[in-house]
């Protein structure tokens, strides 16, 4: 008696959903999204819906390694040689995955044992029941995304296509795929579904990826608020970085700014401005040490403050309510805290596109950028002192440092970068790097 790897509702779903081949996504393709063929696909979803977590595809990573390597490439992949045994649902069985293993084995591939265990028979049989459902599920959540974007789905469709996609999220099971039914539904379904998600714990490591999506969709939220005007917000940065005319779009690159009185003069003010914005610890904590959430929270208050002028109070405090709504876990900081360290974090972004910018105006000769030599050096005495000034406080230390090299052919940057090389109280780091650009 055959072992049936899926359940009934699996086994006898009708065509061409019950195909296991290429040829049931060209099927589906060709169909179009009636109120009928949109049902079926979420009854697929409901069939394959596991009830616990599943776990895709982690046997076949070194079997397909070994299948790449082949000269011959007489092999298919893993999935594809199971395919040919089991095209349709209703054929999955533990008695044809032995079929499978025990030909694997007797081609001599290295990851199978010989004889095949019973146990590494179980788990390439479970990993492969995990598989056919990824693979209809992706092809339903498809279907309905198509009909989605289109518009068809009423009320009732819609509510039931979003409590299943959050229900694959949930277990692990073609999560781009369900994430994106969740996007196409927009608001309000889709994005409260996705608000959920990043809060639920089940959701584990791929919060990441449904809560960069949940930002594209609350995109137009942000852009709104930024077009407001600034009246009665407090600002949050100084004066002198407050008229900065550069957003975050380059990182608040000069680009092509001439080297002119005044876009000097500006430098100056806006780097002697950074200096006063107040130092707090590194903001590792707030982000868990999770690199995509920070970059994540640099999402959000660029695009709610692309400006500096736009640093304010007011809307420090809307971006500290938006993260803590999409779900981030600041640990002992509050709306406060969170301000300062971004004001310091946008203050050293500010100071070392004014060091890049610095670092490569053009000297010597008197005609590059129209400048005199005396000019420039006028400008390398104080730029070299700031970058000194920089470097001992921490901020943009690696920018200071190749400023004070790019014009280390002036006393005053030499020594400067002398003293940063070996200066005791300095982090090893920063000490080394000074060393590194010294004459």
């Amino acid at each position: 008696m055959d072992t049936y790897l899926l359940p009934a509702a699996m086994r006898e779903l009708p065509p061409p959903w019950h195909d296991l081949t290429y040829r049931r996504s060209q099927a589906l393709e060709a169909l179009a999204p009636t109120e009928e063929r949109r049902e079926q696909a979420r009854q697929v979803l409901r069939a394959c819906l596991p009830d616990r977590r599943q776990s895709v595809h982690d046997w076949d990573e070194e079997l397909r390694d070994f299948y790449d390597d082949r000269d011959d490439h007489t092999l298919d992949e893993a999935d594809a040689w199971l395919t040919r045994t089991m095209p349709t649902t209703s054929q999955v069985t533990r008695e044809r995955v032995v079929q499978v293993v025990g030909a694997w084995a007797d081609l001599g591939i290295p990851t199978v044992p010989e004889p095949p265990t019973e146990q590494w028979v179980d788990k390439v049989a479970a990993e492969w029941a995990a598989s056919v459902r990824q693979s209809l599920a992706y092809d339903a959540f498809a279907f309905i995304e198509r009909a989605t974007t289109a518009g068809l789905p009423n009320d009732a469709e819609a509510e039931d296509a979003a409590l299943l996609a959050a229900a694959f999220v949930r277990v692990g099971v073609a999560v781009e795929a369900a994430v994106r039914v969740l996007v196409s539904l927009g608001r309000p379904r889709g994005e409260q579904a996705l608000m959920e998600l990043v809060h639920d714990d089940e959701v584990r490591d791929f919060r990441p990826y449904v809560r960069s999506r949940l930002l594209g969709l609350r995109r137009w939220v942000y852009d709104v608020r930024a077009q407001e005007v600034t009246r009665d917000e407090e600002p949050l940065l100084p004066e002198g970085l407050q008229g900065l005319p550069h957003s975050w779009q380059n990182d608040f690159g000069w680009g092509a700014t001439a080297p002119d009185s005044h876009s000097l003069a500006q430098a100056r003010s806006v780097l002697e401005a950074c200096l006063t914005v107040e130092r707090v610890p590194d903001d590792a904590q707030m982000c868990g040490g999770a690199p995509a959430d920070c970059s994540a929270v640099a999402e959000v208050v660029r695009a709610l403050m692309p400006y500096p002028r736009l640093i304010t109070r007011e809307r420090m405090n809307d971006a500290w309510r938006e993260c803590q709504a999409l779900g981030f876990e600041f640990r002992g900081i509050d709306a406060d805290c969170f301000a300062k360290v971004w004001c310091k974090r946008i203050a050293d972004r500010v100071t070392a596109a004014v060091f890049r910018w610095l670092a490569d105006l053009p000297r010597g000769g008197g005609a590059a950028g129209g400048k005199e030599p005396a000019v420039l050096s006028a400008t390398t005495l104080w730029a070299a002192d700031l970058a000194e000034r920089c470097v001992r406080c921490g901020s943009a230390v690696q920018e200071a440092i190749w400023f004070l090299h790019r014009t280390d052919d002036a006393p005053v940057s030499r020594e400067a970068l002398a003293r940063l090389a070996f200066d005791p109280s300095l982090p090893a780091t920063t000490r080394k790097a000074a060393q590194e650009w010294s004459p």
